[in-house]
Order: C-alpha cells, then sequence, then structure tokens
C-alpha cells in the first residue's frame, strides 16, 4: 500500500510501519512519499536552495527539513504552508481565477525566505491541479516538481531489491476506485487525474 498523502506520511506512517503492521500484518508493507521525494530531490536543484507548498501539517511536522537532510545535509530547505489550497481545489474553484491571488500571497511568501531557491516541491496530491498556475507566477528556471513519477520509480526500485515480496504480486490486477466522501466529487476529480472517466464506490471505514 502507498500511502499517498503526504500530511499523513508525516503524521502516521511511522506509527502504522512499526506498531500496526508488526502487531497485525507483519507480512504486508506500507510506504509514504515523503522519503523517497527526499532521496532524489536534492539532485535536482543547482542551488542547493529548495522551496517546500504543503498542508500546515505537513510543514509543521518538518518532516521534509529532516529527511531531506538526511540525504542532502547542505541543502537549504524552505518550506511555505499553503493552507487554504485543498478546500478551494476540493471545491473546484481551481478552474477559475478565484485562487490566483492565493497562491501569488503563498508564492510570494516562499521566495521571500529565499531568493536563490530554483526547485519547488508541491507536497500535496491536491497541488498538481493548480501546477499551470504556478508556474505562470514564478521564474521559468524554477524547478516545479510533482511526486507521481518519483513515488511509482521509487515503488518499482523497492519491489526490484524485496524480492519475495514482488513474486507475491499479482500481475493480472484491476484499478478500482473508493471514498470515504461524496463519489461524485471524488469521480469529478478524479478524472482530472487519471485522464479519463472513472467509476467509484465509496465506502465507510
Amino acid at each position: 500500500m502507498i500511502l499517498a498523502c503526504n500530511t499523513a506520511s508525516a503524521k502516521a506512517l511511522r506509527t502504522i510501519q512499526q506498531k500496526d503492521l508488526i502487531s497485525n500484518h507483519p507480512d504486508k508493507r506500507v510506504l509514504g512519499v515523503i522519503r523517497p521525494t527526499a532521496e532524489v530531490i536534492g539532485g535536482m536543484t543547482r542551488t542547493n536552495a529548495i522551496g517546500i507548498l504543503g498542508t500546515q501539517g505537513t510543514v509543521s511536522s518538518e518532516s521534509y527539513k529532516i529527511e531531506i537532510a538526511n540525504f542532502y545535509p547542505e541543502k537549504k530547505v524552505y518550506q511555505q504552508a499553503c493552507p487554504e489550497w485543498v478546500s478551494y481545489i476540493e471545491k473546484g474553484l481551481y478552474i477559475g481565477d478565484e485562487m490566483n491571488s492565493i497562491i501569488e500571497k503563498d508564492l510570494h511568501a516562499l521566495f521571500a525566505q529565499s531568493g536563490e531557491i530554483d526547485t519547488i516541491l508541491l507536497a500535496c496530491t491536491h497541488y498538481p491541479l493548480v501546477e499551470g498556475k504556478i508556474r505562470a507566477l514564478i521564474p521559468r528556471d524554477v524547478k516545479l516538481i510533482s511526486q507521481g513519477g518519483i513515488v511509482a520509480d521509487s515503488l518499482l526500485s523497492y519491489l526490484r531489491r524485496h524480492v519475495s515480496l514482488d513474486n507475491r504480486i499479482s500481475r493480472n490486477g484491476e484499478v478500482e476506485f473508493y471514498t470515504t466522501n461524496g463519489v461524485e466529487d471524488f469521480e469529478a476529480h478524479g478524472e482530472v487525474f487519471f485522464g479519463e472517466k472513472i467509476s467509484a464506490e465509496q465506502i465507510v471505514l
């Protein structure tokens, strides 16, 4: 299982891995998105200055600062919490211009911390939906990094290193979508990410 949410990875992953899995499912694995991103993002910056855009929970956890320092102690990490972004995106307000001033405000706050930032991580699964708006507001030579490809490559590498686990995985699986929230809203946003219409089922945990 991939715990794709940055906030959940920051707040709950260690507990899941060290307590829940060991006690209840020792043969299972749950992987997060912060560590695999931290492993590679240091190699993407020329100025050694990395910007993180994330939720308040992700930023306050300091997880990216800690993990990136483990791999690239010479890099400087600057974080900016964007507390309004998720609610606006989930309401579909990213489609028009309503979010523009909010995004501009938070980007200004990030670059106010350092004008040397040349690599920005979108540290929330919602944020790629406003990637175009962000690119329009940052210098052309600043890299804007989404995590999807990074996490997929990291998972492939993980499975190659853990052959016994890889051998247990079927190769004829199906894609299914489940949500704990409203189905129609989930399907509308999911279509943007997935690139085609999806059908979801609501579940109660």
